[in-house]
């Protein structure tokens, strides 16, 4: 294991019980957008929430989930921190999903946790796109399993990313003050909002996380609360606005306020000539073309897996992120794919104490922050067991 093997940290805690307690964990979540900032307490099953607080990110400083100007992002972290009042010195934050690689890999049972180590760090270079040498790894036990020849295994989820992003954010970090306690994928963090959602489904139904960021959305598919595929399709809020923008002749923007308030239309849109651009709405024929772009990609996604995948059904969609809070978009979606959508709120998946203030439109995106936040209260229960 790497020395970063204590930062990356999966799926522990994600779907596990409750103790009392009266833990605070500070998340801070980094966007090409925005940097949130949120803290967090257990009070015995309950969360509280008790600071949430934003700052906005100018273009050039981080793009794609990579930190391209260190100092200028220290810089806003220290701002963010300074808006929320909190004397922070520790912090949870994630690495996004387009920077990492997650894999299961069958592993064989008898190994002890000496021999498991050097066989991952042996084997997690079969899995991915860069050098072995140039990559931070973590890994998970899931559960045993007997393969078709009657041999028994075990499920390793294998969690890796390029190293010199981790150091990049390890550094950034440390200009900003702040020691970074867990470093981990942004999805994990997600994941542990919607936790008892998950406990819904039985081990032959998936549901397919769909989380729309600011320059991306994260496509995960779940079985048992844990990842089994995941992809990145470069399709987010922003080049969605900025289709709606472009057909509309208006100057872009990188506020995406203006997506944020419309809906998708639910009904063919007539007078659409061969560019694809309505006459007499050219903006709702850009919204509408960019949402079933990404409706086609969500579709390869899930028919790829399944083609892998016997006796699986896809049980659900649950659609989240900032994208989530554009109108009738689960609707759109259910009408395209022929699958249940729920809308994902991690407010209300929590039942939050103290988010009374935090409107409908900002909460599907603000499950990645609250995921944060409750990491350390879970390390706590975790240690306790």
């Amino acid at each position: 294991m790497d020395s970063i093997s204590n930062l990356i940290s999966p799926i522990s805690g994600a779907i596990g019980g409750l103790l009392g307690g009266g833990k605070k964990g500070t998340g801070i979540e980094i966007c090409p957008d925005r940097i949130n900032l949120a803290q967090v307490q257990r009070v015995g099953q309950r969360y509280k929430l008790n600071v949430l607080s934003s700052v906005t990110v100018p273009e050039g400083i981080i793009e794609e989930g990579s930190i391209i100007d260190p100092p200028a992002a220290a810089e806003l972290i220290q701002a963010v921190i300074q808006d929320s009042r909190l004397k922070v010195k520790q912090v949870a934050t994630a690495i996004p999903g387009g920077e990492s690689v997650i894999r299961i890999i069958p592993v064989p049972a008898e190994l002890n946790d000496a021999e498991l180590q050097e066989y991952m760090n042996q084997e997690a270079g079969l899995y991915l796109p860069f050098p072995r040498e140039e990559a931070d790894v973590d890994y998970q036990k899931l559960g045993y399993f007997t393969d078709e020849d009657g041999i028994e295994k075990v499920q390793v989820l294998l969690v890796a990313t390029r190293r010199e992003v981790t150091d990049t954010y390890l550094a950034t970090f440390e200009q900003a003050g702040i020691e970074i306690k867990t470093l981990e994928i942004g999805s994990f963090a997600l994941l542990r909002t919607i936790r008892d959602q998950l406990r819904a489904f039985s081990p032959e139904q998936a549901a397919v996380l769909i989380d729309i960021e600011f320059d991306s959305t994260e496509i995960a598919i779940i079985v048992n609360g844990v990842p089994q595929f995941s992809r990145t399709v470069n399709i987010g809020t922003y080049q969605i606005q900025e289709a709606l923008q472009r057909a509309m002749n208006m100057a872009p923007s990188r506020d995406t306020d203006l997506l944020l308030e419309m809906s998708v239309p639910l009904t063919p849109i007539d007078s659409v000539d061969s560019t694809g651009i309505s006459e007499t709405n050219p903006g709702t024929n850009a919204l509408v073309k960019m949402v079933g772009e990404l409706s086609d990609e969500l579709r390869r996604s899930i028919d790829f897996y399944l083609n892998q995948s016997e006796d699986l059904e896809i049980a659900q969609l649950l659609l989240a992120g900032p994208g989530a809070a554009i109108g009738d978009l689960d609707e759109f979606f259910n009408q395209r794919l022929n699958v249940p959508v729920t809308l994902v709120d991690p407010f209300d998946a929590l039942s939050l104490e103290g988010s009374s203030n935090i409107s409908t439109i900002q909460r599907p995106g603000l499950g990645v922050i609250l995921g944060l936040g409750m990491r350390e209260t879970l390390d706590e229960r975790a240690q306790a067991s």
